[in-house]
């Protein structure tokens, strides 16, 4: 009776352990099941070191670019700055002291001479906030860009002085001050503007546009002429102002009497139309703001004799005179209205209006 209780007891336990030993080989395969093969494995491993690899190589391309942009950022230049050799920047000290009696007529130029006996034009700029290192080194870059620009019908920078919330921009001197004092002293019978030396100020005022339009890359608009910004040398010969500076610096814009009527997006046929409205006031005498006009405007006006074969009743008598220049005029008033067509499109560009004036006479 012990010996079959051994026996049955032997057996449970075999029993027994046959089980837990199938119970392991079961979890070893399903372990071995569930885990990806040894290939698997190697590809895994191989991506994602490829992936690593790419994201560092990413982050490091990108931190060499910004360390070599940064050091080569341009330095914020301290104190007067000249572009000419002819101003020692020593001597700039003196334009600072610019005051309203040394004006310029109407414009915003100030005659000054230099500590050396240059006399040269100094433009204020007032009420600016320079503490962002960004916008002054901006406004650095811009204003060498303008430095760089040459041409007889602009205005030459040959300097400026950065203080903490002023900037004086220094160009070359022009005697006569600036079309609108020339087209003042007109009306007031102090000066005597032929129709030649007009159609020269007209000729000379669209060559400087074309200069920007099309010479520089990338192209300037000049975003605010006028005949204030429109100075006259000794031989009348006109010299753009102000070409750029309204992308610089929140200057007020050309009034509304030459501003386009497009409002959305300023472009080259922008600077067209108040180059249209500048030879409407050379060709009639009258400014767009003369109550002449009324309610309606300059352009509006010019355009409506045109159409009823009238103009000569546009012209100013000042320089009526000999019959072929009586044409060329008649020509020209042709050319205002085309400028001031209210659609960009219809307008010339800058580039079609050199040939258009030249041929009026011979420049």
């Amino acid at each position: 009776m012990g010996k079959t209780k051994l026996i049955y007891y032997s057996g449970f336990k075999v029993g027994f352990l046959w089980v837990q030993l199938r119970c392991v080989e079961c979890q070893r395969r399903m372990i071995i099941s569930t885990a990806p093969p040894q290939s698997q494995r190697v590809f895994l491993s191989i991506l994602f070191g490829m992936l690593t690899g790419l994201i560092c190589a990413l982050l490091f391309a990108w931190l060499v670019r910004s360390f070599v942009r940064y050091i080569n950022k341009p330095p914020i230049l301290k104190g007067p700055v000249a572009f000419s050799p002819k101003i020692p920047a020593k001597t700039l000290q003196s334009a600072l002291i610019a005051n309203d009696t040394q004006l310029l007529g109407s414009s915003r130029y100030y005659r000054t001479v230099l500590d050396n006996g240059l006399t040269v034009a100094v433009k204020r700029l007032e009420s600016f906030e320079l503490q962002s290192k960004s916008l002054k080194r901006r406004i650095q870059q811009e204003v060498e860009v303008i430095a760089s620009l040459r041409h007889r019908n602009l205005m030459s920078l040959r300097a400026y002085i950065r203080e903490s919330n002023r900037i004086f921009l220094v160009y070359d001197y022009v005697p006569n001050g600036s079309l609108e004092d020339a087209m003042n002293k007109v009306r007031e019978n102090q000066l005597q503007l032929s129709w030649e030396v007009r159609l020269r100020i007209a000729v000379g005022i669209v060559k400087g546009l074309q200069y920007l339009h099309f010479s520089c890359n990338p192209r300037i608009l000049h975003r605010n002429l006028k005949p204030t910004n429109v100075m006259l040398d000794a031989e009348f010969e006109p010299r753009l102002a102000d070409c750029g500076l309204a992308k610089i610096v929140n200057l007020p814009v050309a009034p509304s009497s030459y501003a386009p009527p497009e409002s959305c997006r300023y472009t080259d046929k922008s600077d067209v139309f108040s180059f249209g409205v500048i030879l409407g006031v050379l060709l009639t005498g009258r400014y767009p703001t003369d109550p002449f006009f009324g309610d309606t405007s300059l352009g509006q006006w010019l355009q409506r004799l045109q159409e009823a074969g009238d103009s000569r009743e546009a012209l100013d008598q000042s320089i009526l005179g000999e019959e072929i220049e009586e044409d060329e005029m008649l020509m020209a008033v042709k050319i205002a209205v085309v400028c001031l067509s209210d659609m960009p499109a219809d307008r010339p560009s800058s580039d079609e209006l050199v040939s258009m004036l030249t041929q009026l006479n011979s420049f």
